[in-house]
C-alpha cells in the first residue's frame, strides 16, 4: 500500500515515519522542495533512536528510511496512493485550495485525510465532488511518539471512508479515536483547552504559580494519565466504582465549577505565563528541550510497550 503525505513540515515527517515503521510505501511531496530534504534528514537521525529503543515495529532504520520517497510533483505524490495525509498550514483557504488539487489528482477511492488541528471538515471540503473520501485525522505531536488519532468525519464522509481510515492507522500502530459528529478542536484539543483555562485561572486569580501548576500534572494527574483515562481514574478512585464516586464527590465538583473563574486568554497574565516559562527555559534553550520533550516520550514509549495493556 503507498500512502503520500503532503508537507513534510514536523507533522508530516512524523507521519511519514508512522507509515513507513508500519511497512508502508510512503511518497513525501512539500509545496517547498528544501522542507522534505529537510524531512529526510530528520528521519535518519531519529530512526537509529528509534530502533534502540524497539520503537520500530522490529524494522532497521534502514529499511524504513527507504521506504520513505520524495516526489517530483504533487500528482507523481499521489498516484497510486490509498490515503493520502495532508498537513498543510493551517489556514482554512489554504486547505480548500490544496484539497481541491487533491480531490482532482487522486484516484477516485482514495481516502483524503487533513491533519488539521482544530478546522472541521467540512470547512473546507463541502464544494468538492469527492466529498465524502474526505475527513480528519488529526495526531497529537509528534504522531511517531504519541500514538493517538482522532478521525472526525465530515456530515457527508462516507462510513466506509471512516472505516478504511481506522483500519489503516491501526495496522500503522496508532490509537484511533473516533467523533460520532463534527465539533470544533475535536476531543483531545477541548479536553486539554478545558485543563489550560483551568491552570490561567488559578494563576490569574493568586492561587498557585505556573510551576505548580505544571508540577501538578507531571508529578500528580500525569502519571496516572499515562495509562488511564479519567473515566477509568474515578472508577478506581471509589469502592464502588464510577457511580459511587459520583455519589461522593459529584455534589462538590458541580459546586467548584460553578465557581470558576474563566480566564482571560490575553494581556499581563498571558505575558506573566510566557515570562515564567523563558525564565524556566530561555528562548535559545527551546529548541533544546523540545528534543528533551520527545526523547522523554519516547523513553514512556519504550516503557508502555513492554507491559500489558
Amino acid at each position: 500500500m503507498k500512502i503520500a503525505v503532503i508537507g513534510t513540515g514536523l507533522i508530516g515527517r512524523s507521519w511519514s515515519m508512522v507509515f513507513a515503521r508500519a511497512g508502508l510505501d510512503v511518497s513525501i511531496w512539500d509545496a517547498h522542495p528544501p522542507a522534505a530534504d529537510a524531512a529526510l534528514d530528520f528521519i535518519g537521525h531519529r530512526l537509529p533512536e528509534l530502533a534502540e529503543l524497539g520503537l520500530l515495529h522490529g524494522r532497521t532504520p534502514e529499511a524504513v528510511l527507504a521506504a520513505i520517497k520524495p516526489a517530483a510533483s504533487l500528482a507523481d505524490c499521489l498516484a497510486g496512493a490509498a490515503h493520502v495525509q495532508e498537513n498543510g498550514p493551517e489556514r482554512v483557504a489554504d486547505k480548500t485550495t490544496l484539497f481541491a488539487e487533491l480531490d482532482r489528482l487522486a484516484a477516485p477511492d482514495t481516502v483524503l485525510a487533513s491533519s488539521t488541528t482544530a478546522i472541521r471538515a467540512s470547512a473546507f471540503t463541502e464544494a468538492l465532488p469527492g466529498r465524502g473520501r474526505c475527513l480528519v485525522a488529526h495526531p497529537v505531536n509528534p504522531p511517531y511518539l504519541i500514538p493517538l488519532v482522532e478521525l472526525s468525519p465530515a456530515p457527508w464522509t462516507t462510513p466506509d471512508t471512516v472505516a478504511r481510515t481506522k483500519t489503516l492507522m491501526e495496522q500503522a500502530g496508532m490509537v484511533p479515536a473516533v467523533l460520532k459528529r463534527e465539533i470544533d478542536g475535536f476531543i483531545l484539543n477541548r479536553l486539554q483547552a478545558a485543563l489550560i483555562a483551568e491552570g490561567m485561572s488559578l494563576v490569574e486569580t493568586g492561587i498557585a504559580d505556573p510551576s505548580d501548576i505544571d508540577n501538578t500534572v507531571k508529578h500528580g494527574l500525569g502519571l496516572r494519565w499515562s495509562f488511564m483515562g479519567p473515566f477509568e481514574t474515578i472508577d478506581l478512585n471509589a469502592p464502588g466504582g464510577l457511580r459511587d464516586y459520583v455519589d461522593r464527590y459529584g455534589p462538590g465538583f458541580s459546586d467548584m465549577m460553578a465557581h470558576s473563574t474563566v480566564p482571560s486568554w490575553s494581556g499581563a497574565s498571558i505575558e506573566r505565563l510566557h515570562a515564567d516559562r523563558r525564565e524556566a527555559v530561555p528562548e535559545a534553550e527551546h529548541k533544546a528541550r523540545q528534543e528533551w520533550r520527545d526523547r522523554r516520550l519516547m523513553a514512556l514509549m519504550a516503557h508502555k510497550v513492554t507491559q500489558p495493556d
